[in-house]
């Protein structure tokens, strides 16, 4: 019953992150740490509910919102969520280019087709060899991320006080609220959301009709992969305050690449790029997949994962070749991923609150109101980094 919320994590732990992480680190410190605890918490409680949803109805969250609105709702949503796809695939696209870049010297736009070559060839396990197989293929790409981004902890020289005074929520300007944005965007992922419903029902085991087993698995799934993700996560935002700090255009990865190398060694640095490559062609399968479960959801139209993987690998190939600063992109990606949430969490939260749909498996009442709370969290950072935008 295990594996769905480990598939799920790998949005979690995306280029995107790598890139909000980084730039926040070495600006910041470790001033924003408290947001990654946040976000994590509330990776947590979201993707047990996608999951649950999946278990309990047998059906997909973009399936379940299908059935409920009329053809123009459903096509004005499908449109929004297919924009949050793309602005997925850009960074993950983007990210395994970096990552093919610093590890051979492919420039990025040959590295961005081979990043979309390798990853529709896993998409093929999937469509061949069955959602376990492909299951089994994500984990051993997060397993290579986990070690590839949590290994130069062990030889930085981390600030453990000033890495504890970092969990204390604050800001100090606006651009501390622009990555906070950033950051809750890459860790609370639109798609995560979408897909986790639909892995978990694909998944689901036939235990004569009784479904708390497979809820109360579920539950340890969901926090075992967010551990990891968050412990990735954490990691990545230590390093660059401990090492890349004050260091040129440490907030690029390639500069923080090069910023590792100097002051944690080769080995540590080819770790970090090896984990950054994985963390590509992982998480743009997965999102790819996502964009198959919103679309056949919403239009109960089969959708080929190849071609969706074509459509949206197209606007990442375009961003490279007209020049735009790689990882300035993958943070303003996440910024509009951030946008996002809502149209994807508050469908979410009044559909596994439904008595009607979810019986006893429906949410507690403290379930309830702290699910409400973290859309309601969400959704007004949000219009402060809105107003932050326009009114700079």
């Amino acid at each position: 019953m295990l594996g769905p919320a480990f598939v799920a994590a790998i949005a979690y732990v995306d280029p995107g992150n790598v890139a909000a992480n980084l730039t926040a680190g070495a600006t910041h410190g470790y001033l924003l740490v408290w947001v990654l605890l946040v976000a994590n918490t509330m990776a947590v409680l979201v993707q047990y509910l996608s999951a649950k949803l999946g278990l309990v109805t047998r059906k997909s969250l973009p399936e379940l919102l299908g059935e409920r609105m009329r053809r123009p709702a459903r096509l004005a949503f499908l449109f929004q969520a297919e924009l949050v796809a793309i602005a997925t695939d850009l960074a993950e696209v983007v990210g395994g280019a970096i990552a093919l870049n610093i590890l051979f010297g492919i420039q990025l736009l040959p590295g961005a087709v081979i990043v979309g070559a390798v990853s529709m060839a896993l998409l093929a396990v999937q469509s061949r060899g069955g959602q376990r197989t492909f299951e089994f293929v994500v984990i051993g790409l997060l397993v290579i991320i986990t070690v590839g981004f949590v290994a130069g902890l062990f030889v930085a020289d981390v600030s453990w006080p000033d890495a504890v005074a970092g969990a204390v929520p604050r800001f100090t300007d606006n651009q501390s609220v622009l990555l906070a944005a950033s950051m809750l965007g890459a860790t609370v992922m639109p798609h995560a959301i979408y897909v986790h419903s639909q892995l978990a029902h694909e998944h689901q085991v036939d235990l004569a009709g009784d479904l708390r087993p497979m809820v109360r698995a579920t539950r340890w799934d969901v926090v075992g992969s967010m551990l990891v993700a968050g412990t990735v996560n954490i990691a990545m935002l230590l390093l660059a305050a401990a090492t890349l700090q004050g260091v040129g255009d440490a907030d690029s990865i390639e500069g923080a690449y090069q910023a590792i190398a100097s002051a944690l060694g080769p080995v540590v640095a080819t770790l970090f790029a090896v984990g950054l490559l994985a963390s590509g062609l992982a998480s743009t399968s997965v999102g790819s997949y996502a964009g198959v479960a919103i679309i056949s959801g919403l239009l109960s139209k089969r959708v080929p994962i190849l071609a969706m993987r074509a459509i949206t690998l197209v606007p990442a190939l375009a961003i490279l070749s007209i020049g735009v600063d790689p990882t300035w992109a993958l943070v303003v990606s996440q910024v509009f991923l951030s946008v996002g949430i809502p149209f994807a969490l508050i469908p979410l939260v009044r559909l596994s609150n439904d008595r009607r749909l979810m019986g006893a498996f429906r949410n507690g009442a403290l379930l309830r109101v702290v699910a409400w709370g973290v859309v309601a969290l969400i959704v007004a950072l949000n219009l402060v980094l809105i107003w932050l935008t326009l009114f700079p």
